[in-house]
């Protein structure tokens, strides 16, 4: 059986390299050790998040299916950071453990041109330096012209709770043993990474009237462009807030030698954005208390999932832990936390498409590629599987800059500076961030997702609709001007404004903060679609600094405009540093912009490799 893609994993990665391939016209194949355990969420039940909820709706604006699918699983839903300005703030689902992954099972089942196989890829098929295809466990070889290994935490995969040690992927799945050594003797360099997940609680043993309500939001929202709200804002299911005390950490230090971590077991590195409970109180020892958030796993079991409480202590020091917290004195462990290694690569092996630069055709999305986190993985699936797919198709890849997309920057910090510990998307690593916000990724990408063939043509001429629209108010504003009269004066100071002394356009009335397209439909009715609104305002008020992060983003595309050519021999330019000659020769960026942000590459290497690529034309 030959096929034109083969998609190696059915985690979050998995799922997106799939789709895009198929609806694409490629007749993919899927391969997933367990079929039940497709889009799985063996960690936090939710979608989204600072930084990541806007790389959902960047999927969803490229054409993916997180965003469509979070919509149709939520148990409750908030937009974070509300208080603070548009770059930051992101919406974040509570998800549905159960129903998640069921309807993301029913939509690869239902695409033209996929199949799934339940088997594990033990080997690749590799010659002359590109990919043939996957040799599963059984020894069935299965042809294909590209393949995408999205593997997660299943290479050589170690289950860790306390000094013991157990070979295994999440949930008990069996690991993949030896696909990361044909990796390695491919020339990959293999890494150990690691990841940890807390306890489970059941929700009847929790005394929730010691605990703080987190409900969700009075207003409802959908991640996808493409849909409306699908849930009634008094059906949320709520989540509840605890917190550690002195008593939990003295247990913790008392304990410590019998973690994993602090006994000497772990042998990969864990992630520094989302550390275990243990690792909390060693580096952030002057704190009194740490905050843990009691979250529903779904509507169809009764588990508490104790976010922010991750660990790997022995099953009997995590019973002293949890009853240690208020509310949780009685608290019955459903599911004791652990830690698990895998194997990853180092990333700066691939090329800015994903593709590997060891392997022709063999693309690599997920944790296989140092990242943490369902939102970072399907973002690199869905490009991988874009890709994969223009590769075949003897066309260019999308290369989504950081000025475009929060993706983006993953992507090229992943291939231009590596990671030794797993990667988690922050806003701060953004520096185009105010460019990069929740209410314009379709803005920002729809266009790709259209020319690409992943977004049909019903949803992109309602998106040419919507930006219509947004031009229209815009100049309506920009062309409507009111006068200090009694009674435009009195209704501005009534709103909590300033009174005019002279005319003013309404366009420059919307850039006060105390003024909203609410109070503008007092002068002029505005009957457009509240995202229209809420753009125009966010586009105007933010003008000067948009105008300003474009022009900074201006200059970074010029150095990526300047190309360095793919054979080009580093060791003939003299005077570049050692430490710089070593990376620019490893990593080998396309463009001086990519090779300006490479670690240990400094300014005067830059000038340097520039006048050589002047004087060679």
């Amino acid at each position: 059986m030959q096929y034109d893609i083969i998609v190696v994993g059915g985690g979050h990665a998995g799922c997106e390299a799939s789709l895009a391939s198929a609806r694409l016209g490629n007749k993919t194949l899927l391969v997933t050790g367990n079929i039940k355990n497709i889009a799985d969420m063996p960690c936090n039940p939710s979608i989204g998040g600072p930084a990541k909820g806007i790389i959902v709706r960047e999927i969803d604006a490229l054409g993916g299916e997180m965003a469509n699918n979070i919509d149709h699983s939520s148990l409750q839903m908030k937009m974070l950071n509300t208080k603070k300005g548009p770059a930051v703030q992101a919406l974040r689902a509570q998800g549905d453990k159960i129903t998640y992954p069921k309807a993301m099972l029913e939509t690869l089942k239902s695409t033209k041109n996929l199949e799934i196989e339940e088997s594990l890829v033990e080997h690749l098929k590799v010659e002359n330096q590109k990919i043939k295809g996957v040799i599963l466990e059984d020894g069935e070889f299965i042809e294909s012209k590209a393949v995408i290994l999205t593997t997660g935490t299943y290479l050589k995969g170690m289950i860790l709770v306390g000094s013991k040690k157990t070979p295994s992927g999440p949930h008990g799945e069996r690991d993949v043993k030896f696909l990361s050594d044909d990796l390695r003797n491919l020339g990959f360099t293999i890494q150990r990474l690691k990841t940890g997940t807390p306890p489970r609680l059941e929700k009847d043993s929790i005394d929730f009237s010691k605990t703080q309500l987190e409900p969700g939001d009075d207003t409802t929202y959908a991640f996808s462009f493409d849909n409306e709200p699908m849930y009634q804002k008094e059906d949320q299911v709520p989540c509840h807030l605890v917190y550690s005390n002195q008593k939990t950490h003295e247990i913790i230090r008392a304990h410590l030698k019998e973690s994993s971590m602090y006994g000497g077991y772990v042998e990969g590195i864990g992630p520094r954005y989302c550390p275990s409970i243990e690792d909390k109180v060693v580096r952030f020892a002057d704190k009194e208390r740490h905050q843990l958030f009691l979250e529903p796993e779904s509507l169809y079991y009764d588990d508490i999932y104790l976010q922010g409480f991750s660990t790997s202590m022995p099953h009997e020091v995590q019973e002293e832990m949890v009853h240690s917290i208020v509310g949780l004195e009685h608290a019955k462990i459903k599911k004791y936390a652990y830690a698990i290694e895998y194997d990853a690569i180092d990333p700066t092996q691939l090329k800015q498409s994903l593709e590997t630069k060891i392997v022709e055709n063999l693309f690599t999305a997920g944790q296989i590629n140092g990242t943490s986190g369902y939102e970072e993985a399907a973002g690199q699936g869905l490009i991988a599987g874009i890709n994969a797919s223009l590769k075949l198709q003897g066309k260019d890849p999308l290369i989504l800059k950081r000025n475009e997309a929060y993706i983006g920057v993953l992507i090229d910090d992943l291939v231009t500076k590596g990671t030794k510990e797993p990667y988690r998307m922050l806003t701060s690593r953004a520096e185009y961030r105010l460019l990069l916000r929740h209410d314009n990724a379709d803005l920002r990408l729809r266009e790709y997702g259209h020319k690409i063939g992943l977004i049909n043509e019903e949803k992109y001429q309602r998106f040419q609709k919507k930006k219509q629209q947004i031009e229209e108010v815009i100049n309506l504003l920009k062309e409507y001007k009111i006068t200090p009269k009694k009674e435009v004066n009195e209704y501005l100071v009534k709103v909590g404004s300033t009174p005019l002394l002279d005319g003013m356009y309404l366009y420059d009335l919307l850039k006060r903060p105390e003024i909203t397209c609410k109070e503008i439909e007092h002068f002029i009715s505005l009957d457009y679609p509240k995202e229209v609104l809420d753009q125009v305002e966010i586009q105007i008020r933010y003008a000067g600094y948009i105008e300003k992060a474009n022009k900074e983003a201006e200059k970074m595309l010029s150095l990526e405009n300047i190309k360095i050519p793919v054979d080009i021999d580093y060791k003939k330019i003299k005077n570049l540093a050692h430490e710089a000659l070593q990376k620019l020769m490893d990593i080998r960026p396309t463009s001086i912009g990519q090779a300006s942000r490479i670690s240990g590459v400094n300014p005067a290497d830059i000038a340097i490799l520039s006048v050589y690529l002047k004087k060679q034309g």
